[in-house]
């Protein structure tokens, strides 16, 4: 490769990841700023943690978050999952392209007008039948399910087209029930698919700031409209601090992760030995 290219090759991945990681490195940095101004050092100190330790509202809203991305994950992974199942393995099943469009279109569907129709629903449910009466944790957890499924379903999905079924037949000819089958067969083999889904599930409603926004009501603001009404009016650097913490997290649980893959593909190579 011409000594020209290589250098173009690494200055372009350079730059790639400085413009991915700089900003955040820079937050994590002045997290740890002593001045109330975000971005003027006037040197270290801890005081934003504490702060952001003793900040009620945006604990609360935290908790909040993290209930509502938690619903989110499991119920998004057991409706998707059984969803997919049932797409690829009925393929004989007239309904099945209507259904495949109806799991695609929140894919392509702008958040905005998902979260005003999700809206007007309830408020039509609510004239029916009085239900919801406020709109709370629960509608926002309906609104992020909805979102949710369609990713853990393409994730599975794509994980059951490309199964051998053969493992599934040859059990099934041992004697084994259908059930068992899927318990001991089946379900280990998409196990990742699931857990990618779900974590997948987890962050879009973690993250998520415009249906929170169409379907909270007062008392029920998630972290990211907590922490978007704040930058309005400028950033706080609790803020930053807050951030520091989840990146934190975040990275320790990669770490552990990371750790836990290399020891099993570590063991199943001595295995294969």
């Amino acid at each position: 490769m011409p000594l020209r290219r290589t250098r173009f090759l690494l200055s372009a991945l350079v730059f790639g990841y400085a413009f991915l990681y700089l900003p955040i490195f820079t937050v994590v940095v002045f997290a740890f700023n002593e001045s109330p101004i975000v971005m003027t050092w006037s040197g270290f100190s801890l005081r934003w943690f504490e702060a952001l330790f003793n900040n009620e509202r945006i604990l609360k809203a935290a908790g909040l978050s993290l209930k509502i991305a938690l619903t989110t994950s499991f119920l998004s992974v057991v409706i998707g999952t059984t969803a997919a199942i049932v797409m690829v393995r009925f393929k004989n099943f007239k309904g099945r392209p209507f259904f495949n469009s109806l799991v695609t279109a929140p894919l392509v569907m702008p958040d905005v007008m998902v979260g005003l129709a999700l809206l007007l629903l309830f408020v039509a449910l609510y004239q029916l039948m009085g239900w919801p009466a406020t709109r709370d944790a629960v509608t926002i957890t309906i609104g992020h399910t909805t979102i949710a499924i369609a990713y853990v379903v393409l994730i599975v999905r794509a994980r059951l087209a490309e199964f051998d079924t053969s493992l599934e037949e040859a059990a099934l000819d041992l004697g084994a029930k259908p059930l068992t089958v899927f318990i001991k067969i089946t379900l280990p083999i998409i196990v990742p698919a699931i857990a990618s889904g779900g974590v997948l599930a987890f962050t879009l409603s973690f993250d998520d700031v415009i249906l929170a926004s169409f379907l909270s009501g007062p008392g029920s603001s998630t972290l990211p409209m907590v922490i978007f009404s704040s930058v309005r009016h400028g950033v706080s650097p609790e803020i930053n601090a807050f951030a520091t913490v989840v990146l934190a997290l975040v990275t320790i649980s990669v770490m552990i992760t990371g750790i836990l893959m290399h020891r099993r593909l570590k063991k199943s190579s001595q295995l294969k030995e």
